[in-house]
């Protein structure tokens, strides 16, 4: 079992460094420093897909004003992101951070390791960058219908809601926001039944943006 709250860096099949986490992470540690993004989001590929066309202008629309960035990669667990967040990712002091991760670890591991895992990713932001804002945003549904990694993801938001602390760290649920009144998930807001397309991404920026604009104030 992949431990979800010991900080590693990615390996590919060979058991060898994935160079393209790291050019990633490196790249994203230059940013930090250099551009300094007051909200910073934080994840997988649901982030990092944020620079794809159609996500892009809804991004820099909603939040560029805030001079925001996001630093995901996509296949990161709760571990790698870890790992990240200790290697120079947060240097910039963001006010604001924006939490999605820990779906790619409900493949390996329970509901309860899953929350260990995004528990450990929140400790350790507050532990680097005590100043920033935390929006932890839950886990969104997987797969067209309902079937048990689905219920295994939203087990994991049930506990993750309780981090919200009311100061420091905020839970935002939009889970529901992905699915039609029969449970199922449509094609129109996640073109695989787990990545958004612009349309996903619009309903993202819009659950947000109110809680973005409150806490840069």
């Amino acid at each position: 079992m992949k431990n979800p709250v010991v900080p590693t860096i990615k390996y590919n099949k060979a058991g060898t460094p994935d160079a393209g986490f790291l050019q990633r992470h490196e790249k994203y540690v230059a940013m930090a420093k250099e551009k300094k993004p007051q909200l910073l989001f934080l994840g997988d590929s649901l982030t990092e897909r944020w620079e794809r066309p159609g996500a892009a202008e809804i991004f820099a629309s909603n939040f560029g004003p805030y001079n925001a960035a996001a630093f995901g990669i996509s296949g990161d667990c709760t571990q790698h992101l870890l790992w990240r967040v200790t290697n120079g990712e947060l240097d910039g002091s963001p006010k604001v951070i924006v939490l999605l991760i820990g779906t790619n670890n409900s493949t390996l591991v329970e509901a309860e390791h899953m929350v260990k895992g995004v528990t450990k990713v929140v400790e350790t932001i507050r532990a680097e960058a005590p100043a920033s804002k935390i929006i932890l945003v839950s886990l969104l549904p997987r797969g067209e219908r309902p079937n048990g990694l689905r219920e295994k993801v939203l087990k994991a938001n049930h506990y993750i809601a309780r981090l919200d602390d009311g100061t420091s760290v905020f839970f935002l649920d939009i889970a529901g926001k992905f699915l039609e009144p029969d449970e199922t998930i449509s094609k129109e807001v996640m073109s695989d039944f787990l990545h958004l397309t612009p349309k996903g991404y619009q309903i993202f920026a819009d659950a947000l943006k109110p809680r973005v604009d409150e806490l840069m104030k």
